[in-house]
């Protein structure tokens, strides 16, 4: 962040003003302004550079977020305790409170047990002239005990504990990445601390460049520091990891939920280069019997790689096409670039720039590059009416029957500038940043309306996302869209699904995507997927199939490479891997009624579908450090193979009883949990547990998706005393009818019971379902079933498929 120097005093409030929804802390030079935008939420505004006519008027600057939705403001209580030099000043609500030392200028915050979850230790800023724009550098520290664990921000390499690290939040294009590569193309700056199993979640709401040290320099501190004037901060209660991710998740937006084909197989490669090598790929997976959902043209398919126009020798007939493949139940989805070809008489060249759309550089030029296109312009997607252009742009390929879109090169990625750095020359005025590129970008100074682009680079992909989805849904209101992004910030979930971008053929990032996945997800993003088995290099018949297992617990599931790369559809390996991949592609299949009502829950409750162990165990601390396995859900944990010519794995269970559930049926005896153990997994297995208490709910296998109202569905129960598990179905598309079914259940004094509630209009499909009910004795009686079946620990239920209640006697 260059060689600024800190205020060295600390900061201290003489004065503050309060109103109903807000208190404002006012120093001479600074300010921290407290909110509540909903329960367990508090928003803590710290501006530590105010010009003196703000604080002379006692006025905070108003700001605009890119994240946060709107909220009613919750009232705010207030009382002092102490005198003198040790007043404090306690504002908050029942569930959080925030202690303010006036003289020091420091916070604590309490849950409502009064249990301490945070403090800042210090915030500090300072204000540098410069040409062409102010410099700003802002600081806050927090204390952090050596035993609090950090979670979440964002799209992170390392374990899923990041104490100890560093991070840096500005979108990049980077290839290829490695392990330890950092900064990556999303900026999610949310975290959760965790300590003695009580979580709280701390969110840093700008755009500008940033940086975080989690405890590295400082064992006991977490130092943010922002390239703005002030850190706009967000603190949430838990007690548990999940209800922090639901209240951030409520604060940002929830991930609507997506259109089932979606969640089938995906198929993709950069050199498909025309509509030939399309059919071939469908015809491929269809020979082979392989599932199959979605497949991806690249930019090949545009004529001169200027967006929204398809090259008409490589494909003539877009719209037959993609007839053809919906057909075979395959969904086309094109890839679109922010970077628009600088051609008098391209139409959308035209139109952005007669309609002022365009970024521009210091000196006021449109600012002129080189990605795919050369020269290429840039939309500035921070505007409301650029964002609304590039919606309706989507009309033309809609019409062709283009199911969805893949935004690529969004961070935005510029391989070279080619009059970035026109600035003026004023002697004897610093200028640090003129011209000023960090990475293939454009440069800070580059200007998006009336703000720089050092502000709202990391918020560029974001409102493209937001242009496109808003689109789709105004031109096709019947669909839901599908948008997907390489880039992002907080709050990209409302629009879009996110891949980890250009990863490479490794066992290393097979490892690695885990982490990853986990927190995307705790920040919010539970649309997500890797590309399996991996962009570049070149993988080996065994890694696709271990790749694919892991994928078909993903919540997305896409096969891409790269051009220059060894082809690597499924059989392109041969025998034993095709037959093996095509295996954990059909159970992909059989899961998606499971798949399915969790993309929901993220929609309704923001929790993503990987979840890490510690997430239920919050106080378990070999639970904590078991991030090479997840629970799909809640109750069904995964332990893939990550290693070359693995056949077992080492797997901590955590509390709790766990059936061995490998190739989704049950594979072994019952396990008591806060145990370690030893699973097999030769090349056909991945190691599954479920949970006592918990359900999977299976359908048959299919070589596409067509409706979530599941005609075969099928019930793997693992009793306990409490029994808990949902299902939610609808036409798998739009917005009309739908049903959640709830199952709960009770084992106690020898007698089994299972009820069965439902809500919503949506017909049933099946007339009948069937329950393998797992952990029990032998029945002496059931009541309510069809029929009934026992062997090997294991009781086969039949019944209605409107049954309601099913009676078990032991």
């Amino acid at each position: 962040m260059g060689s600024l120097s800190f205020l060295s005093a600390p900061m201290h409030f003489n004065d503050l003003s309060a109103e109903t929804t807000r208190v404002t802390f006012w120093g001479s030079h600074s300010a921290l302004e407290i909110r509540s935008p909903l329960p367990g939420v508090l928003r803590l505004r710290h501006l530590p550079s105010l010009g003196a006519a703000a604080v002379t008027l006692r006025e905070v600057p108003s700001k605009q977020s890119w994240s946060v939705l709107e909220h009613l403001e919750r009232p705010l209580s207030i009382r002092r305790e102490g005198q003198g030099a040790e007043q404090t000043v306690v504002v908050g609500t029942e569930e959080l409170s925030l202690e303010v030392q006036l003289a020091l200028g420091t916070w604590r915050l309490r849950d409502a047990g009064g249990r301490e979850l945070a403090r800042c230790d210090s915030f500090a800023g300072e204000v540098r002239p410069d040409y062409p724009v102010t410099r700003f550098r802002s600081r806050l520290t927090l204390r952090s005990p050596v035993d609090e664990a950090w979670l979440g921000f964002g799209e992170k390499v390392g374990a899923l504990d990041k104490r100890g690290m560093r991070f840096t939040f500005w979108n990049t294009d980077v290839l290829p990445h490695h392990p330890d590569t950092d900064p990556l193309y999303q900026s999610i700056p949310f975290s959760l601390g965790l300590r003695d199993g009580i979580a709280w979640g701390f969110f840093l709401d700008e755009s500008w460049r940033m940086e975080v040290d989690v405890a590295a320099e400082d064992p006991l501190g977490v130092r943010w520091e922002s390239s703005g004037p002030e850190l706009d901060a967000y603190v949430f209660a838990g007690p548990l990891p999940s209800d922090v991710v639901k209240r951030y998740t409520a604060l940002t937006g929830r991930a609507p939920l997506p259109p089932l084909w979606s969640l089938g197989a995906q198929q993709s490669r950069w050199g498909y280069e025309n509509a030939k090598d399309i059919r071939a790929v469908l015809h491929g997976y269809r020979k082979a019997r392989l599932p199959l959902d979605c497949l991806y043209l690249d930019i090949d398919y545009m004529e001169g790689y200027k967006v929204w126009t398809w090259d008409k020798t490589r494909y003539p007939d877009p719209a037959g096409l993609a007839r053809e493949a919906a057909e075979q139940g395959v969904r086309l989805v094109t890839i679109v670039d922010p970077g628009v070809k600088a051609e008098p008489g391209y139409r959308v060249y035209d139109e952005a720039l007669a309609s002022d759309f365009l970024v521009r550089n210091d000196r006021g030029s449109v600012l002129l590059g080189e990605v795919w296109p050369k020269p290429a312009v840039f939309p500035d997607f921070t505007r409301a009416p650029v964002q609304k252009w590039w919606g309706k742009l989507h009309k033309e390929f809609l019409e062709t029957g283009i199911s969805g879109f893949w935004n690529d090169m969004n961070e935005p990625s510029c391989f070279k500038l080619l009059n970035g750095n026109e600035s003026f020359s004023v002697p004897g005025v610093p200028s640090a940043d003129v011209g000023k590129v960090e990475g293939i970008t454009l440069p800070y100074d580059a200007r998006h309306g009336d703000r720089r682009h050092l502000e709202v680079h990391n918020v560029y992909a974001l409102g493209m996302a937001k242009g496109t989805y808003e689109g789709l849904r105004e031109l096709a209101p019947e669909r839901r869209p599908f948008v997907l992004t390489r880039a992002g910030f907080a709050g990209i979930q409302r629009y879009a699904a996110v891949w980890t971008g250009d990863n490479s053929s490794y066992w290393a990032h097979l490892e690695l995507s885990i982490s990853m996945l986990l927190g995307l997800g705790l920040s919010g993003v539970s649309f997500a997927g890797v590309d399996v088995p991996g962009f570049l290099g070149r993988a080996s018949g065994e890694m696709l199939v271990r790749w694919t297992q892991l994928g078909a617990f993903y919540p997305m599931l896409r096969n891409h490479s790269a051009k220059g790369t060894p082809q690597q559809e499924p059989w392109c390996f041969g025998e034993p891997y095709l037959s093996l991949t095509r295996q954990w592609m059909e159970h992909r299949y059989r899961l998606l009624p499971t798949l399915y009502t969790l993309m929901h829950e993220a929609s309704v409750e923001g929790l993503p579908v990987m979840r890490p162990l510690v997430m239920y165990a919050p106080g378990d601390t070999e639970a904590l450090r078991m991030d090479d396995a997840f629970l799909f859900g809640r109750d069904l944990l995964v332990a893939p193979i990550v290693r070359q010519y693995r056949t077992r794995r080492h797997m901590y269970l955590p509390e709790g009883r766990w059936l061995p559930f490998s190739q989704l049926a049950p594979s072994g005896e019952i396990l008591e949990g806060r145990q370690h153990t030893l699973a097999e997994a030769p090349l056909d297995t991945v190691p599954l547990w479920l949970r006592a208490g918990g359900a999977v709910a299976l359908t048959e296998p299919a070589l596409h998706t067509t409706t979530a109202q599941w005609k075969q569905l099928t019930w793997h129960i693992h009793a306990a005393p409490r029994i808990d598990a949902r299902l939610y179905e609808d036409a798998g598309e739009g917005y009309g009818a739908a049903r959640l079914t709830r199952l709960v259940g009770e084992w106690q004094s020898g007698r089994c019971v299972l009820e069965r509630a439902t809500e919503g209009e949506l017909p049933l499909a099946r007339q009948q379902e069937t329950l393998c009910v797992y952990g029990l004795p032998a029945p002496r009686e059931v009541r309510g079933a069809r029929q009934h079946r026992f062997a090997e620990g294991k009781l086969t239920l039949d019944v209605e498929g409107d049954w309601r209640r099913l009676e078990i006697l032991l």
